[in-house]
């Protein structure tokens, strides 16, 4: 699908979508515990589809509920109704062993964390997902695994389709951490091994560390006990523990949040974005601090927060190796402020559903920026963004900063695959381009 996005001004109330972070390790435990979870406000998208397909197949039964509620962020059906809640049974870890592939569509979340969780059964599971999924290697978490006890078969460098079978028997393994989901995957299903289960994990390298600490909220939140250094080079997990259900609204997400919060930085706002808590583990909200730091007033309140600017931003250097997320949308703001943006330490963001720094170099240049790739930066010199044609490789990140450029662009911005965006942010695009969107 191919969108439209003309420049306009976007100022007022803006809500954003549940975080899906949240979402999905929330069905995961919800399909692990011993009992009924009621999930509200949980993110409808793709992505979340996903995992909730994963887990009914695994064994779990969830059962969706819409509704009329003004209140939630879900964008509304074809009969107005929202997705306001997710109703979950868990089997514990009485996992099913489907015949067929499970197929995760575009949700790397999900196939790392769930290629742990499947070896907590003792039958085969085989996982596979869209051509980018396809792509994506498993192989460090993998290798885990089997020093774990657990068999695993995988495409050419350890990528899907994957075949999964428990169980854990234990032991130490070394486990290098591109991604944090590795890492979390190990730690979500480690405690629910077999009662006298030791497993330990060396963590020589761990980008996007406040993952492994929204991971690890969840365990503190369960009543697990583990051991950790305090640089989460070390942890020591222990079989014999079992979830418990999962209940209460998720929390609004930081990294849909950064979409709205970087329109404010270009067309001067003021936008307020409700029920965000700058309390919550997300790193995303690093968006915040780095705005500010490139000329835009942010305010927090109890109600969340808002975002203006009334004088040119400017450029900085910002380390994304905890928010390697924040890449493209900080790409974007980085073209409209004086000077030169260098976003560095984020190497990792090169193996996300695309190449993030090379497809944001090459797009942004489609509409007159002038980039330059480093193997772990992208320097951005800050100019006059002209409208034109682009590419969002089936990236919904991409998509959606390359939407939001279009915003203060000197014309029209086209801007393919913008399906994509539907993956984390299905009402996204509406809600930027209204009458100024064709597809």
């Amino acid at each position: 699908m191919r969108v439209v996005v003309s420049p306009h001004l976007i100022n007022g109330t803006f809500r954003v979508p549940a975080s899906k972070s949240h979402t999905i390790r929330r069905l995961l435990i919800a399909a692990l515990s011993n009992g009924v979870s009621t999930i509200d406000y949980p993110l409808d998208s793709l992505d979340a589809c996903s995992c909730v397909a994963v887990c009914r197949a695994l064994g779990a039964s969830i059962i969706e509920e819409r509704g009329f509620d003004a209140e939630c962020p879900n964008p509304p059906d074809a009969d107005g109704r929202r997705l306001i809640r997710y109703t979950a049974r868990g089997v514990g870890t009485a996992l099913a062993a489907p015949s067929e592939p499970l197929d995760v569509g575009n949700s790397g979340t999900t196939l790392f964390l769930a290629l742990a969780i499947a070896a907590l059964g003792t039958g085969p599971v085989t996982f596979t997902g869209d051509e980018q999924i396809r792509r994506r290697s498993a192989a460090p978490l993998l290798a885990a695994l089997a020093g774990l006890g657990v068999w695993t078969q995988a495409a050419d460098n350890g990528c899907a389709p994957i075949t999964i079978q428990g169980p854990f028997t234990g032991g130490r393994v070394r486990l290098e951490c591109p991604t944090s989901q590795y890492l979390s995957a190990l730690l979500l299903a480690a405690p629910l091994a077999k009662k006298g289960v030791v497993i330990e994990i060396d963590v020589p390298l761990l980008n996007e560390k406040p993952y492994i600490e929204l991971t690890l909220s969840y365990l503190d939140s369960q009543g697990i006990v583990y051991e950790k250094a305090p640089d989460f080079s070390y942890f020591r997990l222990y079989g014999g523990h079992s979830y418990t259900p999962m209940n209460g609204p998720v929390p609004a997400d930081f990294s849909s949040a950064a979409f709205p919060a970087c329109i404010a930085a270009i067309t001067g706002g003021p936008l307020s974005l409700p029920s965000l808590d700058p309390a919550d583990a997300q790193g995303d909200k690093l968006m915040f601090d780095m705005l500010a730091h490139m000329g835009c007033t942010v305010n927090w309140t109890e109600q969340g927060v808002s975002v203006s600017r009334n004088r040119p931003l400017r450029g900085g250097v910002f380390d994304l190796n905890a928010t390697p997320d924040l890449l493209p949308i900080m790409a974007v703001a980085a073209s409209y402020a004086e000077g030169e943006t260098a976003l560095v330490n984020v190497a990792h963001a090169r193996i996300k559903e695309t190449d993030r720094i090379a497809v944001m170099a090459t797009e942004l240049g489609k509409l007159g920026i002038c980039c330059a790739e480093r193997p772990d930066a992208l320097i951005i010199q800050g100019g006059k963004v002209r409208g034109g044609e682009v590419d969002g490789h089936g990236d919904h990140r991409v998509v959606m900063a390359l939407a939001v450029a279009a915003l203060g662009a000197s014309g029209p911005v086209s801007i393919d695959s913008a399906e994509a965006a539907s993956v984390t942010y299905p009402s996204f695009l509406r809600s930027i381009a209204g009458e100024h969107a064709c597809g």
